[in-house]
């Protein structure tokens, strides 16, 4: 269904239609996988809007739709993974660009910055956006892109997307918000000023630990089109059976989302009152820093938490992390079932230790991406993990 049609209606109705219409040759209610590498075109260049699959495939125009539905943007393009979309952005810059980026933030995007992008002459400063004034202290005229997560990856940090969207725009520069963590069933950083919103769609938007995939949303044309340059131009981008699978898990994405949320809650406050654990990393606590913007700007706090315990060292980590029975040890999130993460070996072993380190990020953090499954068995398994 189009943006036109969805327009003004609730949210649950936009997710399941978004992108989908019936298929015109055969009614098929669900977007066909259009497993095809070329187009026959009835003469030099007349076709019938596709060329080459590289470039267009139905499955994906779908898909891109539906990405823009979900976050409130006029254009969506789907990639071969989240670093893929990233990486279509950072080659929005030029030698001698900055970016300014939170120095809490998924390790693979680290990795991406410093190892592959440093080198051609793009400058990344890293910050702790949660206060904006950090930012304002490192802009120059040669700031292009401000990146944010938030909430972050692991320490779950809330960044005041209003706040630096102004500081973006006073700058001349874009900002882009990855947000994988709080899908857009929870925020929409456009309605708060973003220029770009990338997601990792392996996570919640497909959420069943089955596809990788990546996207960006953005509203103004002129960066749809750059954008799509470097999309076609480099090739990075999914095929139609994986389209298919992002299609058929957005359908469920409220559903889903809503239960994550509610073991969330459940879990981050069984986790903050159990006599061994010494902190819990969530959004929702109402003492937490950021809590009042996280109520500004998303709809619910998620199912991402993470947790130290007071024996700070790795040994007392990984008995935990190698005791659970229903979450399962591996990297990734937004899931229907749980999983458990250690981000220091695992997610964000790209990040040097003393910067870890620095950023809060402690040898004995553990992370969990709380899935779907009853909430008592889930924090039975914890317990008897815990001890």
């Amino acid at each position: 269904m189009s943006s036109e049609n969805l327009a003004g209606k609730g949210l649950a109705t936009r997710i399941i239609h978004a992108g989908a219409a019936p298929d015109p040759s055969t009614g098929a209610i669900m977007t066909p996988i259009f497993q095809t590498s070329t187009y026959v075109q009835t003469a030099p260049g007349q076709h019938k809007g596709y060329e080459y699959a590289r470039s267009q495939n139905p499955t994906r125009k779908a898909l891109e739709e539906a990405y823009a539905i979900l976050e409130n943007g006029k254009y969506g393009l789907a990639f071969s993974s989240g670093v893929a979309a990233t990486d279509a952005v950072i080659k929005l810059m030029n030698p001698g660009d900055e970016v300014i980026a939170a120095s809490d933030m998924y390790g693979g995007t680290y990795r991406l910055f410093t190892k592959i992008f440093e080198k051609f002459g793009i400058k990344f400063i890293y910050v702790d956006t949660t206060s904006v004034d950090n930012i304002k202290a490192v802009v120059t005229s040669n700031t292009k892109l401000i990146w944010l997560e938030t909430p972050t990856n692991p320490l779950m940090n809330i960044t005041d997307i209003a706040a630096v969207s102004e500081v973006a725009k006073a700058a001349g520069a874009l900002l882009c918000v990855d947000n994988t963590f709080a899908s857009p069933y929870l925020q929409n950083p456009i309605d708060f000023g973003a220029d770009i919103v990338m997601h990792s769609a392996t996570k919640y938007l497909g959420g069943h630990s089955d596809v990788i995939q990546g996207c960006l949303a953005m509203n103004d044309h002129e960066l749809r089109e750059k954008l799509y340059l470097i999309q076609k131009s480099c090739g990075a981008v999914p095929g139609p059976m994986d389209c298919f699978l992002v299609l058929r898990g957005i359908k469920t994405l409220h559903v889903r989302m809503r239960q994550h949320c509610e073991n969330g809650i459940l879990i981050a406050n069984w986790l903050r009152n159990h006599p061994k654990v010494a902190k819990v990393y969530w959004p929702g606590f109402e003492d937490n820093a950021g809590y009042a913007i996280a109520k500004k700007q998303m709809r619910g706090f998620g199912g991402m938490i993470s947790f130290t315990l007071k024996d700070e060292s790795i040994e007392a980590a990984n008995k935990v992390l190698s005791a659970t029975k229903i979450f399962s040890l591996a990297e990734s999130l937004g899931g229907v079932e749980s999983l458990i993460n250690h981000p220091a070996s695992m997610t964000h072993a790209s990040i040097p230790r003393e910067e870890r380190i620095k950023n809060g990020l402690s040898d004995g953090l553990i992370r969990l991406s709380v899935g779907i499954e009853d909430a008592v068995d889930l924090i039975a398994d914890l317990e008897q993990a815990i001890g």
